[in-house]
């Protein structure tokens, strides 16, 4: 089939102004540079003379702790109803939340939530900005989380860093042509159109090098994602093929959340760390390479040698070899045809130059020992689990941008998983429900939730963040420990412990939210003991009254009774 002759898809006509503008600011060849330079490939198309290509490369572990400080949270999903004004449904609503939490639960178990956590943060901290596309798989009822590269995703206002704001989002899959016709003929796509979908050369934007490195004859499939009255739609198509036209997802969010790990101002897109660190690192690694030459140099002196009057010159370099001087020769006449020249010595100021550049620049990124926890400080080596827990935070705060970052990313997360469920769900759904049996032992019950019930539910998305490096779990232990020894832990003092923990940050080490939730657990018992002591009290007052009342009236009290029971 002649290509000339084929009519290039819209989709395909935004893609290319997409990868126009990804080309003006430079992603790609940012993109293989950012990870390049982290996996310490750093040295490409530098040309080294006498000496081997060295590395000294500190940007990966500057990047490992900071990704390390910023996933150091236990992250968990809680939907509630607490702003819910709807007081008849309320009581419903406050159910369904709760089997929610424990859905999100098994399903961040399930998914491996904090290992994508993990992967994630880290290409945003090396390329400034990693996307997920999620998708929902009905039969399991379950949200599958794709990570993409930056060069994937294309924005329809690449000046808009908020998603929902986007006027069309376009994401890029690289497949085989025969996986690609595969797609189009479950779609319905009629044959002569199928033989459309040929082989392309879009491999050389791919992010990393072995993915420009294509085995099997493949194409590029584009997925458009718009709204149309409230609501997204998608599209698909190849260069020359609508793979599927406009389709009404009934969701109401985009399925994509992007973390950006620094913001660029008036940019989608975000920084990370590599990028700043490439002029020291490079200059790093060359101040290097010169030292390593020079200790060659200075180790094995330049031997200067008279040949005419030496009879074997090819042993010169050979330890232990014999030179044969021609004629009668003394110390001084061999001095005069065969002799070592010193090099000079290397200032010392180059060692401090390279030290220097390494120092500054992890100081710069906010990576010191002092911050990595590195206890080199004699002060520090001395201190208490406390004192060391202060100085921590205190040099990681400026992280704190992207913790928050990665909050927002798990409640953007919670908001989809939320909109997908009560979309492709309207015939209802059950949910599981761990309750205690007769046995005494933990069951599972499925829990019919209804299709309007999860309609009409108006949910607000919160992430509970517990802090999970070593000293902050001291710090709570101790706190913990604390709070129980002064008897906050009472019935009758937990009042003043709510209102403490509803005073303190979310951040804060203390687990927040899990003794909130313990506290409302401990308040909903009290009130069933209430209530079953105030109806105890309530049969006991109208016992007595009967038994002071005449006979006449107790009979007519009992006949009463019986006649509440046979209707």
């Amino acid at each position: 089939m002649d290509r000339e002759e084929l009519q290039q898809t819209d989709i395909w006509t935004l893609f290319q102004q997409g990868q126009d503008y990804a080309r003006m600011i430079d992603i790609f060849n940012k993109t293989d540079l950012n990870f390049r330079m982290f996996n310490g490939d750093q040295n490409e198309g530098l040309i080294v003379e006498g000496i081997e290509k060295l590395e000294l490369n500190y940007i990966k572990p500057i990047v490992r702790y900071k990704v390390g400080v910023v996933i150091s949270n236990n992250w968990a999903i809680n939907y509630s109803s607490e702003n819910f004004e709807n007081n008849e449904f309320k009581a419903t609503s406050e159910n369904v939340c709760k089997l929610l939490n424990k859905k999100a639960a098994k399903i961040w178990e399930r998914e491996n939530i904090d290992k994508r956590i993990q992967k994630i943060c880290k290409n945003a901290a090396i390329n400034g900005e990693c996307v997920v596309y999620v998708e929902y798989d009905k039969k399991k009822a379950t949200p599958k989380i794709k990570i993409l590269s930056k060069v994937d995703v294309y924005y329809g206002n690449e000046n808009n860093d908020e998603i929902e704001e986007q006027p069309y989002i376009l994401i890029k899959q690289r497949v085989s042509v025969i996986e690609a016709r595969d797609i189009a003929k479950e779609y319905g796509v009629s044959e002569d159109k199928i033989q459309c979908i040929m082989g392309d050369n879009q491999n050389q934007e791919e992010s990393g090098e072995e993915a420009k490195l294509e085995k099997d004859e493949m194409v590029t499939i584009v997925t458009k994602l718009y709204k149309k009255d409230g609501k997204v739609h998608f599209a698909k198509a190849t260069r020359y093929c609508d793979i599927k036209k406009d389709t009404d997802t009934g969701l109401t969010y985009y399925p994509v959340i992007h973390l950006i790990w620094e913001e660029k101002e008036g940019s989608a897109r975000g920084q990370g760390e590599v990028e700043p660190l490439i002029a020291n690192q490079l200059e790093v690694n060359k101040t290097l390479m010169r030292r390593a030459l020079v200790t060659k140099l200075t180790a094995y002196a330049t031997k200067v040698v008279n040949v005419d009057q030496i009879e074997n010159p090819e042993e010169v370099n050979t330890v232990g070899a014999v030179i044969r001087v021609n004629g009668d020769s003394n110390v001084q006449d061999v001095n005069k045809v065969f002799t070592n020249i010193t090099p000079a010595q290397m200032s010392p100021d180059v060692k401090l130059l390279m030290n220097d550049l390494i120092n500054v620049s992890r100081e710069l990124a906010n990576a010191s020992d002092v911050a990595s926890g590195s206890l080199t400080n004699s002060t520090l080596q001395n201190a208490s689990g406390r004192a060391i827990l202060a100085v921590q935070q205190a040099a990681q705060q400026p992280l704190k941008e992207q913790v928050e970052s990665v909050k927002y990313f798990i409640e953007c997360f919670a908001r989809i998983l939320l909109d997908h469920i009560k979309t492709y769900n309207s015939d209802g759904l059950l949910m599981e429900e761990e309750v205690v049996g007769q046995n005494g032992e933990t069951e599972t019950q499925l829990i019919p939730v209804q299709g309007s019930i999860l309609e009409k539910l108006q949910a607000d998305v919160k992430v509970d963040v517990t802090p999970k490096g070593s000293f902050d779990k001291f710090a709570q232990e101790e706190s913990l420990e604390n709070l129980l020894k002064a008897g906050y832990f009472s019935v009758q003092r937990l009042p003043e412990l709510k209102m403490y923990l509803e005073t303190l940050d979310d951040d804060s080490v203390m687990p927040k939210q899990r003794i909130l939730k313990v506290i409302k657990k401990r308040e909903e018992e009290q009130q069933k003991i209430a209530q079953i002591n105030a109806e105890a009290e309530l049969m006991k007052q109208r016992a007595m009254q009967f038994i002071n009342n005449d006979p006449d009236a107790q009979a007519q009290q009992l006949s009463e009774a019986s006649m509440q029971q046979a209707m």
